[in-house]
Protein backbone atom coordinates (compact mmCIF):
# COMPACT_ATOMS: atom_id res chain seq x y z
CA UNK A 1 0.00 0.00 0.00
CA UNK A 2 1.54 3.82 -1.18
CA UNK A 3 0.18 6.75 0.52
CA UNK A 4 0.38 10.09 -0.50
CA UNK A 5 0.08 12.90 2.31
CA UNK A 6 -0.33 16.22 1.59
CA UNK A 7 0.02 19.47 4.02
CA UNK A 8 0.56 23.46 3.59
CA UNK A 9 -2.27 25.18 2.02
CA UNK A 10 -4.69 27.82 3.27
CA UNK A 11 -6.36 30.63 3.07
CA UNK A 12 -3.91 33.96 1.99
CA UNK A 13 -4.69 37.40 0.90
CA UNK A 14 -3.18 38.44 -2.95
CA UNK A 15 0.32 38.82 -3.16
CA UNK A 16 1.19 36.08 -0.10
CA UNK A 17 3.04 32.97 -0.50
CA UNK A 18 2.16 29.52 0.94
CA UNK A 19 4.31 26.60 0.83
CA UNK A 20 3.17 22.68 0.09
CA UNK A 21 4.67 19.49 0.65
CA UNK A 22 4.01 16.02 -0.47
CA UNK A 23 5.04 12.83 1.36
CA UNK A 24 4.86 9.19 0.26
CA UNK A 25 5.07 6.38 1.76
CA UNK A 26 4.58 2.41 1.89
CA UNK A 27 6.18 -1.10 1.69
CA UNK A 28 7.90 -1.65 -1.66
CA UNK A 29 8.68 1.44 -3.26
CA UNK A 30 11.45 1.11 -5.91
CA UNK A 31 11.82 4.86 -7.28
CA UNK A 32 9.33 7.33 -7.77
CA UNK A 33 9.97 8.75 -11.51
CA UNK A 34 7.83 11.87 -12.35
CA UNK A 35 6.29 14.09 -9.33
CA UNK A 36 3.52 16.90 -10.15
CA UNK A 37 1.01 19.18 -8.88
CA UNK A 38 -2.27 19.88 -10.61
CA UNK A 39 -5.37 21.36 -8.87
CA UNK A 40 -9.28 22.25 -9.54
CA UNK A 41 -10.94 25.41 -9.02
CA UNK A 42 -14.76 25.18 -8.26
CA UNK A 43 -16.75 23.64 -11.48
CA UNK A 44 -13.35 23.10 -13.62
CA UNK A 45 -11.42 20.38 -14.80
CA UNK A 46 -8.40 19.29 -12.66
CA UNK A 47 -5.15 21.04 -14.24
CA UNK A 48 -1.25 20.71 -14.55
CA UNK A 49 0.33 22.92 -12.55
CA UNK A 50 3.87 21.76 -12.17
CA UNK A 51 5.97 19.13 -12.94
CA UNK A 52 9.72 17.30 -12.42
CA UNK A 53 11.70 14.82 -13.05
CA UNK A 54 13.21 12.45 -11.23
CA UNK A 55 16.66 14.25 -12.28
CA UNK A 56 15.24 17.58 -11.48
CA UNK A 57 13.65 18.55 -14.92
CA UNK A 58 10.89 21.34 -14.64
CA UNK A 59 7.80 22.08 -16.16
CA UNK A 60 5.74 24.93 -15.96
CA UNK A 61 1.64 25.50 -16.63
CA UNK A 62 1.67 29.16 -18.23
CA UNK A 63 -0.45 30.89 -15.59
CA UNK A 64 2.24 29.78 -12.80
CA UNK A 65 5.74 30.81 -14.35
CA UNK A 66 7.75 32.86 -12.58
CA UNK A 67 5.57 32.54 -9.55
CA UNK A 68 5.52 28.89 -8.68
CA UNK A 69 8.48 26.65 -7.95
CA UNK A 70 8.45 22.76 -7.82
CA UNK A 71 11.54 20.65 -6.05
CA UNK A 72 11.77 17.28 -4.78
CA UNK A 73 13.76 15.49 -2.05
CA UNK A 74 14.51 11.60 -3.35
CA UNK A 75 16.13 10.91 -0.33
CA UNK A 76 12.58 11.95 1.56
CA UNK A 77 10.17 11.14 -1.43
CA UNK A 78 8.30 14.15 -1.31
CA UNK A 79 7.92 16.95 -3.52
CA UNK A 80 7.41 20.75 -2.49
CA UNK A 81 5.69 23.62 -4.06
CA UNK A 82 6.39 27.20 -3.44
CA UNK A 83 3.80 29.69 -4.37
CA UNK A 84 4.46 32.93 -4.30
CA UNK A 85 2.61 36.14 -5.72
CA UNK A 86 -0.77 34.35 -5.54
CA UNK A 87 -3.80 35.17 -7.29
CA UNK A 88 -7.20 34.89 -6.51
CA UNK A 89 -7.01 32.38 -9.55
CA UNK A 90 -4.99 30.13 -7.82
CA UNK A 91 -7.91 29.35 -5.28
CA UNK A 92 -8.52 25.52 -5.76
CA UNK A 93 -7.84 22.11 -4.18
CA UNK A 94 -4.55 21.05 -5.38
CA UNK A 95 -3.09 17.10 -5.62
CA UNK A 96 -0.43 15.72 -5.91
CA UNK A 97 0.64 12.91 -8.06
CA UNK A 98 3.43 10.58 -8.25
CA UNK A 99 4.76 7.79 -10.42
CA UNK A 100 5.96 5.24 -8.27
CA UNK A 101 7.47 1.97 -9.25
CA UNK A 102 6.85 -0.74 -7.27
CA UNK A 103 6.23 -4.44 -9.24
CA UNK A 104 5.17 -1.43 -12.42
CA UNK A 105 5.19 2.38 -12.83
CA UNK A 106 1.44 3.13 -11.35
CA UNK A 107 0.23 6.38 -10.45
CA UNK A 108 -1.05 7.78 -6.93
CA UNK A 109 -2.88 10.66 -5.86
CA UNK A 110 -2.57 12.34 -3.16
CA UNK A 111 -5.81 13.74 -0.89
CA UNK A 112 -6.04 17.18 -1.77
CA UNK A 113 -5.10 20.32 0.53
CA UNK A 114 -7.04 23.80 -0.15
CA UNK A 115 -5.76 26.93 -1.33
CA UNK A 116 -7.51 30.00 -1.46
CA UNK A 117 -6.39 33.20 -2.36
CA UNK A 118 -8.49 36.56 -1.13
CA UNK A 119 -8.68 39.50 -3.16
Amino acid sequence: QVQLVESGGGLVQAGGSLGLSCAASGRSILIINAMGWYRQAPGKQRELVATITRGGATDYADSVKGRFTISRDNAKNTVYMQMNSLKPEDTGVYYCKMSIVRMAPTDYWGQGTQVTVSS
